[in-house]
């Protein structure tokens, strides 16, 4: 790198709660940061899920360069052994953080590009030597290309939801249908929204937490409904029914994991749901009344639905990165000595080993994906592991090997998960202890928080775990 080259700003792109971070580490190296975010917002994803509440307690989501920034302003810090809700998240901390950051944070700016300055891919000479540039485009469809000493993706993978398609990809009509369907866990609380629902068919496809969190809200919807006759769901599943289906219950590692199970369970018990179960969804057609027919890969056609809720995970955006030489898993789309470490298969959200910026290096010198985008299609990721990530991160590109290579970080034996349980209250949160792998516990299933439900691993790698980005 040359002398030019140093004075150049690390770029970080998304000022979520993972970017910010890496901003305020950066800082505490005298690295100067400028973050791009494609939101009109600091935390715009997080905002996206604002009614949810984490799993993770205020002491578990607040990174200690970031307070230490925000400490001359005299803020003061939540009550760390209470929970917040992603509004709290966003309103109490990440915006004031972002305001603290002032202009190293620009908002209505999406990435659209990233190359080594007159440098595509195949070229080699000189590669290492050139800065990054990076394209982004405002609303109005201004372009500008800015350029950086080093990379930093904590863009995360909220916008890239996981199709319908059995194969990965959207089913047929799947597109032309997008007016009957969401990617989303419904806020059954917004009034639209529970208007949308309300005494309608709905098709739910997925098997992981978030689709035990919509049929427990669906249930609730038709449970509250004085005649009985209009809520009801078809739960599609690409595999069978067995007795893991519904998660360990009671006896559940993650125990919000367990209730979220027998929610599911009881919706289906109680007749408020019906499974299609070995159902690979290959094509999406309409009735007369222009509803969807969705037609599997064995060719079964199923009743018409008013409305279709796709919960079949999310994938990280790599398009804007296609210019630089990543070393990916060709699997799970994490760095390629990341991958064993998070492999879903293998581990959950309590069994991921801290790990920095070794394990995130890319052929690409001085590129690094951080937060859920690091962790590509696996559903095991933590706040607090983005948080020492970025941290081993900025201690490189300062030049400090020995502190980017110690662990400064120590999880509680139990695990420290955020995410959306079947409670929206503070308290209930606390009887379980927080943690995602603690011990069984005995939680009351009521009426769900909505949104992307975080952190809650299920073995079919159909539901994300925390998305802090």
């Amino acid at each position: 790198m040359n002398a030019s080259t140093e004075t150049l700003p690390v770029v970080v792109i998304g000022a979520g709660p993972i970017g910010l971070a890496a901003a305020a580490r950066l800082i505490e190296r005298d690295i100067e940061p400028l973050v791009l975010e494609a939101g009109p917002a600091a935390a715009t994803a997080v905002r996206d899920w604002s009614h949810v509440r984490l799993f993770s307690t205020w002491s578990e989501v607040v990174d200690p360069a970031a307070e230490k920034l925000l400490a001359p302003t005299g803020w003061v810090k939540p009550d760390g052994a209470t929970y917040p809700s992603g509004g709290d998240w966003a309103e109490l901390y990440l915006q004031p953080l972002a305001d603290v950051l002032g202009h190293r944070v620009r908002c209505n700016a999406r990435v659209t590009g990233v190359s080594r300055t007159g440098r595509d891919r195949i070229v080699d000479a000189d590669r290492e030597s050139q800065p990054f540039v990076i394209h982004l485009t405002s609303p109005g469809g201004h372009e500008e290309r800015i350029f950086a000493r080093a990379v930093i993706d904590a863009s995360g993978t909220w916008s890239t939801p996981g199709p319908a398609g059995a194969g990965g990809l959207h089913a047929l009509g799947e597109r032309a249908a997008s007016d009957r369907i969401s990617y989303r866990v419904p806020d059954l609380k917004d009034p639209a929204t529970r208007a949308r629902y309300a005494g309608k068919r709905t098709a739910v496809i997925g098997s992981g937490a978030s689709a035990f969190t919509a049929l427990a809200h669906l249930a609730d919807l038709a449970r509250s409904e004085e005649d009985g006759t209009g809520t009801h769901t078809t739960w599609i599943l690409r595999r069978g029914i067995s007795g893991s289906t519904f998660g360990g219950g009671a006896a559940d590692q993650l125990p919000a994991r367990g209730a979220l199970g027998l929610a599911a369970k009881a919706a289906v018990d109680g007749g408020y749901a019906d499974a299609v179960t070995g159902f690979r969804t290959d094509s999406f057609e309409r009735d007369t009344d222009g509803r969807p027919v969705l037609v599997g890969e064995d060719g079964r056609r199923l009743e018409p639905v008013d409305e279709v809720i796709v919960l079949t995970g999310f994938r990280p955006d790599l398009s804007f990165l296609d210019e630089l030489r990543l070393g990916l898993d060709e699997r799970l789309q994490a760095p390629t000595a990341l991958a064993p470490l998070i492999d879903p298969n293998q581990h959950s959200c309590g069994t991921v080993h801290p790990h920095g910026a070794v394990e995130l290096t890319h052929p690409e010198k001085d590129v690094y994906l951080a937060g859920m985008k690091s962790y590509g299609r696996a559903p095991t990721f933590l706040a607090m592991t983005g948080y020492e990530q970025v941290r081993s991160i900025a201690a490189t590109l300062a030049g400090d090997q020995e502190a980017a290579e110690r662990v400064e970080l120590t999880l509680p034996e139990t695990g420290v998960c955020g995410g959306a349980g079947l409670f929206d209250q503070p308290e209930a949160a606390e009887e379980t202890g927080g943690g995602c792998c603690a011990a069984p516990a005995t939680l009351t299933i009521g009426a769900a928080v909505s949104g992307r439900v975080t952190a809650l691993l299920d073995d079919s790698r159909e539901d994300p775990c925390e998305h802090a980005r």
